[in-house]
């Protein structure tokens, strides 16, 4: 599968995730048949064109322990993500630490690959 044919995949897939729910990114890797490659899924998703039709519901993924991904010092991305979930019905928590994550018994999505 070359770069254009995983993004596309990508895409494919975050479409299916339903509203208020959450998956991660090593899900997304693993129903799309490349399951060690779940940092590639997250690049996929940062080059994502906004303007992409359908939309790509990319908040929607998260990392593997339910937390927000921080974009890095001085960004407000991860509260950009969590603002979405929020306004889409997922209960986001804030840490002690201040990491933004999401309950996975309560708002996962984790269909077997294949049955999709």
């Amino acid at each position: 599968m070359d770069s254009a044919e995983f993004h596309a995949a990508v895409y494919e897939t975050v479409r299916l995730i339903p509203a208020q729910k959450v998956t991660s990114y090593g899900h997304i890797a693993k129903l799309i048949g490349m399951p060690n490659h779940s940092r590639h899924v997250g690049q996929a998703l940062k080059f994502l064109d906004p303007a992409a039709e359908p939309p790509v519901p990319w908040y929607r993924v998260v990392s593997s322990s339910g937390a927000i991904s921080s974009r890095g010092p001085g960004t407000n991305g991860a509260r950009i993500q969590g603002d979405a979930l929020t306004a889409e019905g997922v209960e986001v928590t804030v840490t002690p630490s201040g990491e933004r994550k999401v309950d996975f018994s309560a708002f996962g999505w984790f269909p077997a690959p294949g049955t999709i």
